[in-house]
């Protein structure tokens, strides 16, 4: 009876060990909601956003009038040498002479101008940069998308990790008090006789054995703790394994379509393509003529007399280049490689996409058969060490047949929570492979950045905008400034 009774506890503590959650746990969705509001990375690349967005506000400044101002107070001083006559009286019969003398003279005058200038003409250079300034930032908005993913997904990685560890942990210390109690058992079933020698060393090998692989668990378990706390924000304090897989689409071929359409790799590159088409134009424009008008108007003030000036001039330059050695050909041809290295890079990452959206389906059919082996594994090893179990209670097996039936369930066990933790990240990757691993998408429970909304407060170049300073108490009201 007693031997029957270590046996049980070891059946009942194994299924406990995976079985408990604690009362207060932390879901996938909210991991990943403190990853998405904690993520630096975002920020970082939010901020690399909001910077091409001034790239537009800069680009329609260009096509806009430049006003400015210049004065200046100039003192001059000197001194001039001339022939100078002088008369003097010998008597009363004036004498005139002559003599160089040395005068010195001084002036203050100040100037005051307003300078206007207006760029009429410059081969469309000016309005084709705006356009590609908003590639620019259409391309930036994707690759936020992209960076949106790898936070989500290490985010994911993070919790599954640590569920892995954590089960892992819990079936390892199991596994240490199990044997403990049958290395008891075998220690007082050698004082009576039953056993031998032997039976008492192996249990306590297999004691030795699964004490170290406990001290790995555990440092392992660490090591996953201070990764949750760097991808999420915060040390786990129990965690809940997910329920159920996220919805994915409804095949390969289908996925790989919608890869190629919606992926934000796919995305970026596309507004790249677009943006190096326009620079061959904005490389072509640069050898069209120039016209600018220019206007000024100033007064000039002087200090020493009631002498003044007051004026303006208007002026119509036309500028063209004649010969540069070459370089506004060589920079057409640059541009036109830059086009057709983009055009290249949009084919190359296609054929990514469609092989990374094929091998995440594939990776995932891997996991999901092998959850399904894990789990007939657990069945018949369950099985199995009830029937060496009971077998060992009549004589007809030894304590080390026990041992390796109960270790054989263990790894059984661990195989089921790897292939559990496998299938979930793997169905994670198709959704990332596919582009939709984001906040949006999963409906997670985050303030959401929208990508738009500080481009529309700056798209006009405003000198100084009450809406930008709105956004900006806002970003801080959310930490992020």
């Amino acid at each position: 009876m007693a031997r029957r009774t270590v046996f049980g506890m070891m059946a009942g503590l194994c299924f406990a060990a995976v079985s408990t959650v604690p009362a207060s746990a932390e879901t996938l969705a909210s991991a990943l909601s403190s990853a998405y509001v904690t993520s630096g990375l975002l920020d970082q690349n939010r901020a690399v956003l909001r910077a091409a967005d001034e790239d537009v506000a800069q680009a329609v400044a260009s096509l806009r009038p430049v006003l400015s101002w210049s004065g200046n107070v100039t003192r001059s001083y000197g001194s001039q040498r001339s022939l100078e006559s002088q008369t003097s009286y010998v008597g009363l019969v004036p004498v005139t002479t002559t003599d160089w003398v040395w005068r010195g003279s001084t002036s203050t005058t100040a100037t005051a101008s307003l300078l206007a200038s207006l760029t009429v003409y410059a081969g469309g250079s000016r309005v084709m940069g705006f356009h590609a300034a908003r590639e620019a930032v259409l391309a930036t908005r994707a690759a936020l998308v992209s960076v949106e993913q790898q936070v989500l997904y290490n985010g994911v990685s993070a919790f599954m990790e640590m569920r892995r560890a954590t089960e892992t942990v819990a079936l390892r210390r199991n596994n240490v008090r199990v044997i403990n109690e049958e290395l008891r058992a075998a220690r007082d079933r050698f004082e009576v006789g039953e056993v031998t020698r032997t039976d008492v060393a192996a249990a306590e090998a297999r004691l030795a054995a699964a004490r170290s692989a406990l001290a790995a668990a555990e440092g392992e378990l660490m090591v996953n703790r201070e990764t949750y706390k760097a991808v999420i924000g915060h040390y786990p304090n129990g965690l809940v394994t997910p329920r159920s897989l996220p919805r994915l689409p409804g095949g390969v071929e289908t996925a790989k379509a919608q890869a190629l359409r919606d992926h934000p790799n796919m995305i970026q590159l596309k507004h790249v393509v677009a943006a190096n088409e326009l620079g061959i134009d904005i490389a072509k424009a640069r050898m069209e003529p120039t016209v600018t008008v220019q206007g000024s108007w100033g007064v000039t003030e002087s200090f020493d007399s009631k002498s003044a000036s007051r004026g303006g001039s208007v002026a119509i330059g036309v500028t063209g280049p004649i010969y540069q050695g070459g370089a506004l050909a060589s920079g057409v041809r640059q541009a036109m490689a830059d086009r057709d290295a983009a055009r290249a890079q949009l084919y190359t990452e296609g054929q990514t996409v469609e092989q990374n959206v094929g091998s995440a389906y594939a990776q995932l059919g891997i996991y999901q058969a092998s959850l399904r082996s894990s789990q007939e594994q657990v069945r018949a090893a369950q099985v199995a060490f009830n029937g060496i179990r009971e077998e060992a209670t009549l004589g007809a097996r030894t304590t080390l047949d026990v041992l390796d039936a109960e270790q054989e369930l263990l790894d059984a066990r661990a195989a089921l929570i790897s292939s559990q933790v496998d299938e979930t990240l793997a169905a994670y990757a198709v959704l990332a492979s596919v582009g939709q691993l984001t906040a949006q998408a999963l409906a997670l429970e985050v303030p959401r950045y929208d990508p738009a909304e500080y481009y529309n407060l700056v798209k006009t170049a405003p000198v100084k905008s009450q809406q930008g300073e709105d956004l900006e108490r806002v970003l801080r009201a959310l930490g992020k400034n």
